[in-house]
């Protein structure tokens, strides 16, 4: 049974020509029999009418205006050469609910206009002699109801399908829209992802020059100290190159020079303040840190940085009244690893991605942007028992 649905669904104007032959047979015996029992009938006439509107039927999806106009010239016909109704004229109501369902705006008024005059028309042509003015009244206006339903029916399914079609229409505009949004976040993210990194390699660069100013000048009477101040020179140099290497991969757009000397960026010693900060502004945070610390690459602490103020800031903005955090810092072998949880009511991941009730923001995806940019991996959704939580690790040595 389904598999005969899923094919009646698929193949519409078959279903529609197997019902025009079924109909056009019913017509067929139903003039054999008028013409026999009544002596009424003229198969000359009424056969081919029937095949007509048989073909008006089958038809009828392919090209409903044609056939609305086919129909009408047929019953014009069945009135001047008196060929009374039969089950063929069936497809005047199929045609009048398919053209208002799916035809142009003026077949479906026209269809309209066509249902109303049918029935009266056909009253009027072969009236009842055995039923009274009244009577053949009554007969005229049952038999104009099935056509004002008919188009009524197709009206309300045509309307019911535009409003489907917009509402698709709609929801394929906001996600086009959340993706431009999406992208535009993630654009602006990397430019100012290079901006810092810019700043971080400038930085490390003037680290160079004066260790190579410092170095010239103590070369012949401190050599030791000379070598120290080349040593510092190689290290910073693979560092200030490492950074460099990251940077390669973000594209700079639209930005005017700024001016000024560059300035370092912040950095995980940094953190305690802006651990202080957040506790001054309300918020209770349990900060500790686990392992050995040791120098990290700049980019790594500028990250690791961002990261934990990001996610402080999502946390006095969704967390709710009376919320507190925790940030974990752990140095291992060959990584730094992030966790910052909060115990609030927990914004949902969506809120986060998508920067708030104002859209703005983008929370996430600026840290995912952070987190790819030293080859590192990023966690965040909802802690369980309430709350949002935020893991990351971030490798020491940078990705070749």
């Amino acid at each position: 049974m389904q598999r005969l649905y899923d094919y009646l669904r698929r193949h519409p104007t078959r279903v529609d020509t197997f019902w025009a032959v079924v109909l056009f047979g019913m017509s067929v015996v139903g003039e054999a029999a008028r013409a026999d029992v009544r002596g009424t009938g003229d198969p000359l006439l009424g056969v081919p009418i029937a095949l007509l509107l048989c073909l008006v039927i089958a038809l009828r999806r392919r090209m409903p205006e044609k056939m609305l106009l086919l129909s009408i010239v047929i019953g014009v016909a069945q009135v001047l050469l008196n060929v009374a109704a039969g089950p063929a004229d069936f497809a005047m109501l199929v045609i009048v609910y398919t053209v208002a369902a799916t035809g142009a705006r003026w077949a479906s008024r026209t269809a309209l206009a066509l249902g109303l005059c049918a029935a009266p028309l056909a009253q009027l042509r072969w009236p009842n002699d055995q039923t009274s003015f009244l009577g053949n009244i009554a007969i005229m206006v049952f038999q104009t109801v099935p056509f004002a339903l008919a188009w009524v029916l197709g009206d309300s399914i045509r309307t019911r399908r535009a409003y489907f079609a917009q509402l698709e229409e709609r929801a394929a505009r906001l996600e086009k829209e959340r993706e431009a949004q999406a992208k535009v976040a993630v654009a602006a993210e990397r430019a100012r992802i290079a901006r810092e990194l810019h700043d971080v390699v400038a930085h490390n660069v003037s680290v160079m020059v004066v260790q190579a100013d410092g170095a010239a000048y103590v070369l012949d009477a401190a050599p030791d100290q000379a070598k120290k101040a080349l040593e510092t020179i190689s290290s910073t140099g693979r560092q200030a190159l490492a950074e460099m290497r990251r940077l390669l991969g973000v594209l700079r757009t639209g930005e005017h020079q700024e001016a000024g000397e560059y300035v370092p960026q912040p950095d995980v010693e940094q953190m305690g303040d802006l651990i202080e900060q957040c506790r001054t502004a309300g918020l209770p945070v349990d900060f500790k840190v686990e392992g050995t610390p040791r120098p990290l690459p700049s980019g790594v602490e500028l990250t690791a940085y961002r990261i934990v103020q990001e996610a402080l800031t999502n946390t006095r903005k969704h967390g709710g009244p009376n919320t507190g955090a925790s940030v974990r810092l752990v140095y291992f072998d060959d990584g730094l690893g992030l966790l910052v949880e909060d115990d609030g009511k927990g914004a949902p991941h969506e809120l986060y991605e998508e920067g708030g009730p104002d859209g703005q923001g983008h929370g996430l995806i600026g840290m995912r942007e952070r987190v790819g940019m030293v080859g590192g991996t990023l966690d965040a959704g909802p802690r369980p028992g309430g709350g949002f939580r935020i893991s990351a690790l971030l490798p020491l040595k940078p990705a070749h």
